[in-house]
This record gives C-alpha cells, structure tokens and sequence, in this order.
C-alpha cells in the first residue's frame, strides 16, 4: 500500500509540472529539424521528485542473531527547510500591472512588448542578457545558437521560470540561408523583432601572427563579423519591410580599440574593430529607417571560457591592469543591453560603449 500511495503521489506531481507553452517552428521540411523546439524530460534536471515522508524498512535478527523473514515498516516525516534560489536562478518578468505603476522615466528603460533575438543565447553572456530581457518586460524572447543541446536546454530553462513565450532555433551566424529563415519564422510567430542582440562570437588567443593558421582566421572573421553582418541585415531588413523602429546591438570588445596584454590574439582583435565599425556603418546608413545600432565592448570577463588553469597566470595581470581589479561578472553586461533594447537610449545610435572596469584608461 505504502508503495502504490508513494507511486500515486509521484505520478500526480509529474503530472502538475507545468508543460511549456513553446510554439514549433514551421520551417521548410530542411530547416524544421534544425529550428524546432523540442524538449525533453532528460533537460528538465530542475524536477526534483520532493518527499514529504521516508519510508523505512528495518530487518531485525532474532534473539540468537538468526536473520529474520519478518521486518518493521514505518515512515518518518520530512521536515521541509525552504532552499534559497541562488540569484542567478531567480527570473521574475515584468508584468503589465507593475509596468503601469511605474514612473515614465524608468518605463522607458525597461523592454515591455518587446519581441527580442538574441545569438549567441544558449550560453555564458548571451544567456544571461536573455535572462535581463525577460525580467525587463520582453513580451518573447528568441535564442538563436548553434549548439543544439545547449539552447533546447536554456529555452526551455527560461521559459519554466517566466512563463514567457521562449524560443530556440539551431542557426549557425555563418548560414545567412538559416538566418533568413529563422528570422521570418520569427516574425510568423510573434511579429517583426524589435530587438536584435548578436552576442555570438568565438576567441582565439595566445597564437602568434606568424604562425596562425590561415583557415582559422578566415573561421574566426566568418563568425565574428560576417555573422554579424548577416544576422543585422536580416533582422534588419524585416524591421524595414515592417516599417517598425528597432534597436539592434552588436557585442563587441574592448579588443576591437586596445591591444591586449600579455596573450597574443591578432585575429580576435581585427575581428572586433571590424563589428565597431560595422555597427557605426550600419547606424549611418539606418538611421533614415529608424534602427538604431550601438555596440557594447566588454573587458575582460569572468566566463566559463577564462575559468580554466592555463589562463591563472594572465587572469592575475589582467586583474592588475584593470582599476577596478576584478574580472566582469556574467550578468555585468544585463543593464547596459537592457538600455540599449530600451526605448530610454532612443536618441543613441553609433555608439561603442566600453564596459571593462577601467581596463582601457591606462
């Protein structure tokens, strides 16, 4: 008995787990594999089963240490102890409610009703600019990635947590085939995008000039600045066919204006300067369709990616080179995407910000 009653209360609490609310893409049938949402129980790894009672068999010998057929069975209660959300897990959206109490000035720096892209968005910074969108008052929030895994995880990760339509589509920056696609899926699902935030990019560093390998750097630019050339024009391009304002924001770095010390890192830091001046390109040439187009170069930043043994040693003179003496903190980019989405910089367009703790002073 005590066992079906234990079976009974676990299908019940399986069954109470809310069921995302993610709308499939409909693609053509060579890109709907690539774009669709799936989601299964194996990426849901917050369900954990909580038990209000232990059952407990205990097996006593008999007096002269024989073993026993006969066993005691019994429960002890569970006494539950809340478990404080570590902050990085806690997303609360922006609701209509709370929106209407607030003062002009800070409904102007929030994102409410905004259809948001964000690449780069499975992972590290780009997720946690996701995170900062929804919590601003996204009405959806789409993630374009290429790791398949990763973004059907965090999709449905964020939509769990905000109840917000959340999307993933499986798009390589370098596929402009893909992006077209997927960006007017986006607009067939939730209407044109009023926000693009192109977070993808990879680094290659500590690689000499003269040995780098030609056909990793043409990798690097591709993905770099041609994927951010292909993802504005695209999103680009349906906010003008849309006739619609928007604000599209091109992650950068600090390395596309300094050079960076110790680690050699040519390719990198070309392929930064280049998305800058894009973005001021862009901005120009815009500006008449009411885009606007800024670029957030970020310092050095305490990411997955530096989180490894090799990089102790230039961590420590990156730390002494930067007046604030720290790495960046994931979420320490959140704000300033946050005001650039926001209809609060409506009057800044062509603007590299530089968000490094100082890193660039000296």
């Amino acid at each position: 008995m005590a066992a079906a009653a234990r079976t009974i209360r676990l299908a019940t609490r399986l069954t109470a787990v809310p069921r995302p609310l993610i709308a499939r893409a409909v693609l053509p049938s060579s890109f709907a594999q690539r774009a669709a949402f799936s989601l299964s129980a194996r990426r849901l790894k917050s369900e954990v089963i909580k038990e209000t009672e232990i059952p407990v068999s205990v097996y006593t010998p008999d007096s002269k240490g024989v073993a026993s057929s006969s066993s005691d069975h019994f429960s002890i209660p569970v006494k539950r102890i809340p478990e404080p959300l570590e902050e990085e897990d806690v997303v609360v959206p922006l609701n209509e409610n709370v929106f209407r109490q607030m003062p002009q000035t800070l409904q102007k720096m929030s994102v409410m009703g905004k259809v948001i892209i964000i690449t780069g968005g499975a992972r590290g910074l780009g997720n946690h600019m996701a995170r900062a969108c929804a919590e601003a008052g996204a009405k959806a929030i789409v993630i374009f990635d290429a790791n398949q895994d990763l973004g059907d995880e965090s999709a449905a990760e964020l939509h769990q947590k905000t109840g917000l339509p959340v999307s993933f589509f499986k798009v390589d920056v370098r596929d402009g085939n893909a992006i077209n696609a997927a960006v007017q899926n986006v607009v067939d699902l939730y209407g044109t995008p009023d926000v693009l935030v192109n977070s993808a990019g990879i680094a290659d560093s500590n690689i000499k000039a003269e040995t780098y390998d030609p056909a990793m750097f043409r990798r690097l630019i591709d993905i770099n600045l041609t994927g951010s050339f292909l993802m504005s024009q695209a999103v680009g391009r349906a906010m003008m066919a849309a006739g619609k304002p928007g604000s599209i924001i091109l992650v950068a770095s600090m390395s596309g204006t300094v050079v960076n010390y110790p680690q050699e890192q040519s390719c990198y830091n070309a392929s930064k300067a280049g998305v800058i001046q894009l973005g001021k390109s862009l901005a120009a040439e815009w500006a008449k369709h009411s885009i606007r187009v800024n670029c957030i170069s970020p310092g050095y930043m305490d990411t997955a990616l530096n989180k490894v043994p090799a990089l102790d040693a230039q961590k420590k003179i990156w730390r002494s080179l930067t007046p604030q003496d720290r790495l960046g903190a994931v979420d320490d980019l959140n704000g300033l995407c946050v005001f650039l989405a926001s209809d609060a910089s409506g009057f800044m367009t062509g603007s590299n910000v530089i968000i490094d703790g100082g890193y660039t002073l000296y």
